[in-house]
């Protein structure tokens, strides 16, 4: 797989403070690179970087071989860089598909006057979270009467629906239970089937090496270690956190 993100060198700071000194990170495409590290590691600031949030003051960011700098999140997600975060960003009193849509609505001309395709949007909705193989099939519910996993499948496929190559996930399974825990994983191996690069933060070990291929692992604003998960637990991937 060829690098499709590429971070070098990476610094950014906050008046007297720098939360990143020198952070490295390479993503290859269609991988999902889990990026983890102790409170205050830099792991944030990084995201927010590539996300378009922030502006690095050093280093070189690069998308598909490019040179970037992104100034806005709307300039990162036009580039293909969708961010979910802990969140989700959901409007939870609108139905799913108003959800998947927000921002981007589909509208039709009667006699020369705007209307929301309300069917078209339902339809599509329906094809992005079959890509995921959610069991969701009526569009209309109201997402604040889905649990925890079925709301993350609707931002996932809200992020499809911006055409995103890359979808930072921010936390994805933190305060959900065993069972939702799981489908939200499902939801990753499945994207990642598609080709969908996933960038991953989380502080549960046992997520990181279940699902991610790849660790990149901040410390005091450095890469402190970048591996393979394979054949690595989830207590060895802690002590690796906690080494100085």
């Amino acid at each position: 797989m060829d690098d499709i993100l590429v971070a070098r060198n990476i610094q950014k700071s906050y008046g007297a403070v720098q939360a990143l000194k020198s952070a490295d990170l390479r993503v290859k495409r269609g991988e999902v690179h889990a990026v983890c590290g102790d409170n205050g590691a830099g792991k944030s600031t990084l995201i927010k970087i590539i996300s378009g949030v922030e502006q690095h003051d050093g280093g070189e960011l690069l998308l598909k071989e490019t040179p970037t700098r992104f100034t806005d999140p709307q300039m990162a997600l036009k580039a293909g860089i969708a961010t979910i975060h802990q969140d989700l960003g959901l409007a939870p009193r609108m139905a799913i598909y108003q959800n998947i849509f927000m921002g981007a609505e589909l509208e039709y001309r009667k006699l020369g006057i705007k209307m929301l395709d309300k069917n078209q949007m339902i339809a599509e909705s329906k094809l992005y979270l079959a890509q995921i193989n959610s069991d969701l099939s009526d569009m209309t519910t109201i997402v604040q009467n889905l649990s925890g996993g079925q709301r993350q499948a609707v931002a996932i496929s809200r992020a499809l629906r911006w055409n995103a190559d890359i979808i930072i996930m921010d936390e994805p399974t933190a305060a959900l239970g065993v069972r939702e825990t799981e489908q939200v994983l499902q939801l990753i191996k499945k994207l990642k089937e598609n080709g969908v690069t996933v960038i991953l933060i989380s502080h549960d070990m046992s997520d990181v090496v279940n699902i991610a291929d790849h660790v990149t692992i901040l410390q005091s604003g450095k890469t402190h270690i970048s591996r393979s998960t394979a054949e690595l637990t989830a207590q060895e991937l802690s002590a690796l956190i906690m080494q100085r």
